[in-house]
């Protein structure tokens, strides 16, 4: 179950405002000598959910998500979950990273995006199709 690009492109956009909270909420806490509590790909993956639960409630018809992507995004993250964790946790242990909000976001929306599109495409019968 393939989704398209256009989708693929707002969600895009919602992962990079995700990641750039992450980012102010570290300043702000930082600023106060807050240390950084560990975060985990499944949170960030929730915090998507979320976030989309919210958008297509808000602005869903607007700008073309139809009413069944959130269960579609959530059957698919489900599906995704234990491989972008382990991918998540050997990137951030390969590239020496922080483990910061900010990073494991990145990370997690760069492997989930790299998932979706390594999907197959749905024919009309409702069965995927090889690529």
């Amino acid at each position: 179950m393939r989704i398209s690009g256009r989708i693929i492109g707002l969600l895009k956009e919602y992962m990079h405002d995700l990641v750039e909270q992450a980012k102010q909420e570290e300043a702000a806490h930082a600023s106060f000598g807050f240390a950084s509590q560990p975060y985990r790909a499944d949170e960030a993956i929730s915090d998507l959910l979320a976030i989309l639960d919210d958008r297509i409630e808000s602005e869903g018809v607007q700008v073309g998500l139809p009413i069944e992507f959130l269960h579609q995004m959530w059957t698919l993250c489900n599906k995704a979950t234990t491989h972008i964790s382990e991918t998540v946790w050997l990137r951030k242990n390969l590239d020496q990273g922080t483990g910061s909000k900010a990073e494991v976001r990145q990370l997690t929306y760069q492997a989930l995006i790299a998932f979706l599109e390594s999907q197959p495409e749905d024919d009309e019968s409702g069965n995927a199709t090889p690529n």
